[in-house]
């Protein structure tokens, strides 16, 4: 896998913290929630991509 790839995994992780911790005090905002699915995806796609 190679840096970048680490790097997005690293920050989908760190955001799916602060959306969680967002949505623990102040509630569930859905626009974070689909942005964080977007950047999931595409962290799996990149590294499906780098992976083949």
């Amino acid at each position: 896998m190679s840096g970048s790839a680490k790097a997005m995994g690293a920050m989908t992780v760190g955001t799916l913290v602060v959306v969680t911790a967002y949505t623990a005090a102040l509630g569930s905002n859905g626009w974070l929630w689909f942005g964080w699915v977007v950047l999931g995806l595409l962290t799996i796609g990149t590294m499906a991509a780098k992976d083949s």
